[in-house]
C-alpha cells in the first residue's frame, strides 16, 4: 500500500508540478517519435530512408506536434476546461476536417509515403477518409483524457491545499484574531460597567458572545454571506470604539451585495491590522467600504497612521500568508493592492466572484 502511495504521488508530480515541465515535454515528443517513425517503414522489415521520405517523416511529426499543442493550449482551455461542451465537441470536429485537409496536402508533397500509387475507387476514399478522422479524433480524446486527469491531479491538490491553510488559519485565527488581551480588557470594562451601567454592560457580552459564536461556527465553513462578515467587522469596531475614547470608524456596504456570499474571516484580518496601525495616532480612524461592479467585489480599509512604525500582521498570519488564501481561494482572479502615505494605510482588495 504505501509502494503504490509513493507511485501515485510520484506520477501526479510529474504530471502537475511545473519542474517537470520540460520532461513532460520530452516524453511527448518520444512518444510522437515512436508513432511518426512507422513512415520510414514500407513494411515491417522494410526500411526506406530516402530524402523524400525523411522530408515526410519531419512533416509528420510536426503535423502530430500541431494536433496536441493546439488542442492542449487553445481548445482544452478555452472550451473543455471550462465546461463547454458542445462549443469543445464542434471545435475538434473543425480542427479534424482541417487537420484532414493539412494530412491530404502532406501526402501530395510527399507522395512517396502515400499507401498506393492506384487510383482508390469511392468507397476506398471513403474508408480512408473515415479511418483519418476516426484517428484523429481518438487521438485528440486520449490528449483531452490526458489533460482532464492532470486538471483532476491539480484540482484535488489545491482543494487539499485550501483545506490544509483554511485549518491553519483558523487555528491561528483562533488564538490570535480576539487576542487574550483584547478579551481580557472587553470583560473587565463589562466588569465595571455592571455597577453603572448594566445595559451597556450586557450589550458588551453579547456581542462578544456573538462574534466567539461567529468564529467557531461560521467561521469554520466554506461560504457565508457579505452580511454575515460585515456585522461581525462592525461588532469588533464597535468594541474597539468602546474601549478607546479617540476612534472613530466607518463601515459601509452595498445593499445589493450584503447577500453575496464569501469565504468567511476573510477581511478581518486586514482591519484588525488596521486597528493595530491606528493605535497610535492622536485622532485615530478605520474607514471600511464594499463596493461591487459587474462581478467584482471591492474591499478598501484606510485607517490612519501610527506615530511609530508597525509591521503588518494582519491578525497573526502576515500579509504572506493572506496572500496565499488568497491564492488558492481566488488563483489569478484577484488583485491586493496596500498603500502607504505619510498619514494613512490604505488595503484594496479586488475579488472575482464568478
Amino acid at each position: 500500500m504505501k509502494n503504490r502511495t509513493i507511485s501515485t504521488n510520484v506520477i501526479s508530480s510529474f504530471l502537475v508540478d511545473g519542474k517537470y515541465r520540460v520532461y513532460r515535454h520530452l516524453a511527448l515528443q518520444a512518444v510522437i517519435l515512436m508513432i511518426s517513425i512507422g513512415v520510414f517503414f514500407d513494411a515491417p522489415d522494410k526500411l526506406n530512408l530516402s530524402v523524400n521520405r525523411f522530408y515526410g517523416w519531419v512533416s509528420y511529426h510536426l503535423f502530430m506536434n500541431m494536433l496536441v499543442y493546439f488542442n492542449s493550449f487553445v481548445l482544452f482551455p478555452r472550451f473543455l476546461a471550462k465546461n463547454k461542451l458542445v462549443a469543445y465537441a464542434i471545435s475538434v470536429i473543425l480542427f479534424t476536417i482541417f487537420a484532414l485537409v493539412v494530412m491530404v496536402i502532406l501526402q501530395e508533397l510527399f507522395y512517396d509515403i502515400a499507401v498506393t500509387r492506384q487510383q482508390p475507387s469511392g468507397v476506398a476514399i471513403f474508408f480512408s477518409i473515415t479511418s483519418s478522422m476516426l484517428s484523429v479524433l481518438l487521438f485528440l480524446g486520449g490528449i483531452s483524457a490526458l489533460l482532464l486527469f492532470k486538471q483532476w491531479i491539480f484540482n484535488n491538490r489545491r482543494i487539499d491545499d485550501l483545506r490544509q491553510a483554511t485549518s491553519q488559519s483558523q487555528l491561528s485565527f483562533l488564538k490570535s484574531q480576539i487576542n487574550p488581551h483584547f478579551l481580557f480588557n472587553m470583560i473587565n470594562n463589562a466588569s465595571i460597567l455592571v455597577d453603572y451601567e448594566p445595559t451597556t454592560a450586557s450589550g458588551v457580552l453579547a456581542t462578544l458572545d456573538n462574534m466567539l459564536h461567529y468564529q467557531f461556527n461560521i467561521g469554520m465553513q466554506n461560504r457565508t454571506s457579505l452580511k454575515a462578515d460585515v456585522t461581525f467587522l462592525n461588532d469588533f469596531l464597535s468594541l474597539e470604539k468602546m474601549r478607546r475614547d479617540e476612534f472613530e470608524y466607518i463601515l459601509t456596504i452595498e445593499r445589493t451585495i450584503s447577500d453575496i456570499e464569501v469565504p468567511p474571516l476573510l477581511f478581518i484580518p486586514f482591519v484588525e491590522n488596521a486597528v493595530k496601525h491606528s493605535a497610535d495616532t492622536k485622532s485615530s480612524y478605520v474607514h471600511v467600504t464594499f463596493t461591487m461592479e459587474n462581478s467584482c467585489l471591492f474591499f478598501k480599509c484606510d485607517n490612519s497612521k501610527p506615530l511609530k512604525p508597525v509591521e503588518f500582521e494582519a491578525g497573526g498570519l502576515g500579509l504572506v500568508n493572506i496572500r496565499r488564501r488568497l491564492d488558492l481561494l481566488f488563483a489569478n482572479d484577484y488583485e491586493l493592492d496596500i498603500v502607504e502615505t505619510e498619514v494613512t494605510y490604505s488595503v484594496n482588495l479586488e475579488l472575482n466572484l464568478l
